[in-house]
């Protein structure tokens, strides 16, 4: 690469393909890429002395008019580019005080120091100054950063037509049709919406309007969207909305809980506590509507549940008069490996699935999958119309994400690679005494981290995540102490690059001043 530098015209096409040819063949580093520029500096310098001790050399005339140049051109680049890396914080402070003058100063923003990126291509994000981040964390992007299919499909129809669904539209009966050929034969109709939140608001609409009740079943650390109505249910974050007197929460068990005791009586105590949720919302006379639950357990920390919670959960419900909404925002699209949704994962059928972030790779689009008969028992005296929510341009974006999904098999390798990374985090856990269990399946994994007296340590889990970005790799931490290491890539990522995370992890956890090992 020394002598394409810079002077040949076709030297970033050249670059682009020997690295990824090089990278398809052998393991290499994110942090190796990273010094790429300052060892090729390092090898022509090298260069520049080996010739300079040579006088006379009859390579001397090729040195100054070829390599002198690509030195200087190289030394010029780097030191420019480390002249701008020492005035990014007072750019990024510049732009983080119009964005408080704007927007305010309570959108959060991850991280010590909040990140700018400006591209992004399949599992990589590059901010502001060039760097190369490696995403962990993000499902938005199911099938990769700047996905060129997505992209062009989004594109083309935007330039073709764009109109609501009030006319006829090819586009959005195809990805219907697409879409519901993943659920089983009940769940056969389907509403689109713009979100997640859109999507359990008319569930939770539709479900009202079935049973006549208006109790609602959630956990006790749960998000499901930012409408009035969810945040009256919210229990795992902050609102300024009280809580739903309608409202009653569960706690779901976790088998890795240090004081969880046996299965058994952990199933019956979780249990024993639905049983009791169900008879305060039938007494207050509000009934049982429906029970909201993501299928992972995501805000909850990835709970490993004991065998027969969740069937005795959905049995206590529907006895109750209740119906069941599966919030697939975080599990479904084939996080979870294997299954295209998270019930189906985890072995439950729903009256309702909605969904959201993932469905449109970025593109605003989500839905609310249901049966034949509860759209016909809501639609004729509810009409649902949403000017954005099923365009042509939105199905565009589901459907070429769903055909990207289902012809690169990602399903099946999200099972695959989760399963390769359940191994080696389980290694890293029996390495690591701060680390309790390993959590996830399929690309939703994480860590559960506790202190020295085996309680959840929300701080080590807060240094490990600063410790990665550190290393331009990007995780999250979830859980009601926020002491679970929070792993979600885009569904395209590869061993090599789910293995420089565990490495990462490893690292930051053996670095850690508090963490130790074993």
């Amino acid at each position: 690469m020394l002598f394409w530098y810079v002077r040949h015209p076709e030297y970033p096409a050249f670059r682009k393909a020997l690295l990824e040819g090089y990278t398809a063949q052998v393991e290499t580093p994110t942090r190796a890429l990273d010094a790429l520029d300052t060892l090729i500096l390092a090898r022509a310098t090298t260069y520049l002395g080996w010739a300079a001790d040579r006088p006379g050399d009859e390579t001397s005339e090729f040195l100054e008019a070829e390599v002198l140049p690509v030195v200087v051109e190289l030394a010029r680049s780097y030191l420019d580019r480390s002249g701008a890396d020492a005035a990014a914080p007072d750019a990024d402070a510049a732009l983080l005080e119009r964005r408080g003058a704007t927007i305010g100063p309570y959108s959060p923003l991850f991280y010590n120091r909040p990140l700018h990126f400006v591209s992004g291509d399949g599992v990589w994000l590059t901010d502001v100054h060039g760097e190369r981040y490696l995403d962990a964390y993000n499902n938005v992007p199911s099938v990769g950063h700047a996905n060129p299919r997505v992209a062009d499909a989004i594109s083309a129809q935007l330039h073709k037509l764009n109109v609501h669904t009030r006319y006829l539209s090819e586009p959005i009966v195809d990805y219907a049709e697409a879409l519901l050929g993943t659920f089983g034969e009940t769940l056969d109709r389907v509403y689109f919406t713009n979100s997640g939140s859109e999507s359990n608001e008319l569930a939770l609409r539709i479900a009202r309007h079935r049973t006549g009740a208006t109790g609602i079943l959630v956990t006790d650390f749960s998000y499901h969207g930012n409408t009035i109505s969810l945040a009256q249910l919210t229990t795992g974050l902050e609102v300024s909305e009280p809580f739903g007197e309608h409202v009653r929460t569960l706690h779901v068990p976790d088998l890795d809980t240090p004081t969880a005791g046996d299965d058994e009586t952990l199933l019956a105590e979780a249990l024993a506590g639905a049983d009791t949720a169900i008879a305060e919302l039938q007494a207050a006379g509000h009934g049982v509507c429906a029970l909201l639950i993501d299928s992972s357990f995501s805000t909850e920390g990835l709970p490993r549940l004991p065998e027969g919670y969740l069937e005795g959960l959905v049995a206590r419900v529907r006895a109750a008069g209740g119906l069941i909404i599966a919030d697939e925002v975080q599990a479904g699209l084939g996080r979870l490996g294997d299954d295209w949704w998270g019930h189906d994962a985890v072995g439950i059928t729903p009256d309702f699935a909605t969904l959201g972030k993932p469905l449109g790779n970025g593109f605003p689009i989500g839905g609310v999958v249901t049966t034949a008969e509860l759209l016909e028992s809501f639609s004729p005296s509810n009409m649902y119309f949403n000017t954005f929510a099923g365009t042509p341009a939105a199905a565009a974006a589901g459907h070429s994400t769903l055909l990207e999904v289902e012809e690169r098999g990602l399903v099946g390798k999200a099972g695959d690679l989760g399963r390769y990374v359940g191994d080696r985090l389980g290694d890293l856990a029996s390495r690591h005494d701060r680390v309790l269990a390993s959590k996830g399946r399929g690309l939703f994994f994480g860590l559960s981290l506790v202190d020295a007296e085996g309680r959840p340590d929300g701080a080590l889990a807060k240094e490990v995540v600063e410790s990665l970005v550190r290393e331009r790799i990007l995780i999250s931490k979830i859980g009601p102490f926020d002491s679970v290491l929070k792993i979600r890539p885009p569904l395209v990522i590869e061993r090599p690059e789910l293995d420089t995370v565990i490495d990462a992890l490893d690292r930051a956890l053996t670095t850690s001043a508090a963490a130790g090992g074993r």
